[in-house]
């Protein structure tokens, strides 16, 4: 269960970086609580008390670090989990979504039969930012049919206005905000 004590623990534990990737930007590193087997349990626990295991049926992470903590929370909740990848890495037939970053663009994609209309399904990654990466995983998700019930992150930057990104999606969480 999220309780103050265990967020200041799991906070604890992430390394800030000033001026990392540019001036100005304060770097959170997750690689200090991930390589913490109690900090990455905390992690992981915090996060799948988040949701009710019966909301959903699938959890999709992006690549990568969406990939880090949808694992194990479909594994402790008994859940499939779909990964959406980097163009050219998914072997069959996908569907593709183009997205605006920061400094440029990405696509992502998703295996076609990976997800059925029926899904339910929750987003899962590190990080809540700008909300780019999310949306265009979220209406992908919706393009193939299956209904986005919910998102967790372990970090959201509050300054970013990822959720304004996410309009019309409920049921965003986080356990960090910075």
């Amino acid at each position: 269960m999220k309780t103050g004590q265990t967020v200041e623990q799991i906070k604890g534990m992430i390394r800030s970086i000033p001026d990392f990737p540019s001036a100005g930007v304060m770097f959170r590193d997750i690689t200090t609580l991930l390589k913490d087997p109690t900090g990455l349990n905390l992690a992981v626990d915090t996060m799948a008390a988040l949701f009710d295991s019966n909301e959903f049926d699938i959890i999709v992470g992006p690549e990568s670090r969406g990939f880090i903590f949808g694992v194990p929370l479909a594994y402790k909740l008994g859940k499939g989990f779909v990964p959406a990848r980097k163009v050219g890495k998914l072997p069959a037939k996908t569907a593709r979504k183009r997205y605006d970053l920061e400094y440029g663009a990405a696509e992502i994609e998703l295996h076609v039969d990976a997800i059925q209309p029926k899904d339910r399904i929750i987003i899962v990654d590190d990080l809540l930012a700008t909300g780019g990466t999310a949306k265009a995983v979220a209406d992908l998700i919706a393009e193939l049919g299956a209904t986005v019930v919910g998102m967790a992150f372990l970090i959201e930057l509050e300054a970013l206005n990822g959720r304004n990104t996410l309009a019309g999606y409920d049921n965003i969480k986080s356990v960090l905000s910075y």
